[in-house]
């Protein structure tokens, strides 16, 4: 069996670069190479596309997150494969890891599709519908779900009244990730400027009401259009922490997975159903991140969903398909031959 290339695809234009870069070099070190041929793709800040040698530095050093530079190379999409440095390189499925705008949004989905690229993870709609947290609770509810009460505010509104709000909230961009432009809000003083900076990463925020609860995370992983939830895990934070922002998720040694999550067996059942009814609500494919908050009062209240979750050995998501008895290599596996089978499908 010949080995198919896949190309990696990691940075890209968006607050969440550098975890892109970590992510890409996780895929890469996990890829079997007995089955496929890596290609390192990367995206710099500024949107240019490069070909990157297998050694280049995807990984946090000293606290320092990695970056893609412009290194001079030529890199353009074609009809079934990559244009690098003028030669066509044919490619059997893009894993692209770029996190945020560009990379979840639905953007680079639909360059790929235009390509006839067979690729990782959720389609056009349904990678713009789950970035847009707005537009996704509207599904999660549409599909039964229950979501954290809350208002959207677009730029240009005018500002709640802030004495009519009930503290403690979330201020978060609409379309945001890795926490970027989260607010905790405690009091009506600081309601005006946390909405402010949300409103700096994106022109739609939600205003959210703070659940007292612990925060559930569940993988959905999808085969061949049969999706799979793994066991669940419980995120832990350090006391130091208000929540879980982006210097916590990435920076300090600040949380911890707990897994399994210590939750009565009824209800981690009721979250892998949810998590998996919320996959199929957005029209998931391949690979997804369910975030549940499980209140004080056992309520099952769905936060959100992520269409391409951190992907390095230490991230959540593969961290609980190792708990689930898929080992990170075996996961990037079935990822790639779903995308391949889909492909081949359509």
């Amino acid at each position: 069996m010949s080995q198919k290339t896949v190309a990696i695809i990691c940075g890209g234009p968006s607050s969440e670069h550098e975890v892109s870069c970590v992510s890409g070099g996780g895929v890469l070190k996990g890829l079997d190479t007995k089955l496929f041929t890596p290609l390192l793709i990367g995206i710099t800040k500024a949107g240019k596309w490069v070909a990157l040698d297998e050694n280049y530095p995807l990984t946090i050093k000293n606290k320092i997150m990695p970056t893609i530079d412009d290194n001079g190379t030529s890199v353009q999409l074609a009809q079934g494969g990559l244009v690098i440095n003028g030669s066509l390189v044919k490619i059997d499925c893009a894993f692209s890891i770029l996190h945020g705008e560009f990379g979840e949004d639905g953007k680079i989905q639909q360059l790929l599709e235009d390509a006839g690229i067979a690729y990782v993870g959720s389609g056009v709609k349904a990678s713009a519908d789950a970035m847009d947290k707005a537009v996704a609770k509207d599904l999660f509810l549409a599909a039964g779900l229950k979501v954290a009460p809350g208002i959207v505010l677009k730029k240009g509104d005018t500002y709640p009244d802030p004495q009519t709000i009930t503290y403690p909230v979330f201020v978060k961009p609409s379309s945001g990730g890795s926490s970027r432009g989260t607010h905790k809000v405690k009091s009506a003083e600081q309601l005006g400027a946390a909405i402010d900076d949300a409103l700096t990463y994106d022109d739609k925020v939600l205003i959210e009401n703070a659940i007292n609860g612990r925060e559930i995370e569940c993988a959905v992983l999808e085969r061949d259009g049969t999706s799979y939830a793994s066991v669940l895990g419980e995120i832990v934070v350090n006391p130091q922490f208000e929540f879980y922002d982006f210097e916590a998720k990435y920076l300090d040694d600040a949380t911890t997975v707990k897994i399994p999550a210590d939750i009565p067996e009824a209800d981690a059942q009721a979250i892998q159903i949810a998590a998996m009814q919320a996959f199929d609500a957005l029209g998931c494919q391949g690979l997804a991140r369910c975030d549940f908050f499980y209140s004080d009062d056992n309520q099952i209240i769905i936060n959100e969903i992520n269409t391409l979750p951190g992907f390095t050995g230490t991230s959540v998501y593969p961290k609980l398909w190792q708990a689930t008895a898929v080992t990170y290599s075996d996961l990037i596996t079935t990822l790639i031959d779903s995308a391949i089978n889909k492909a081949e499908l359509d």
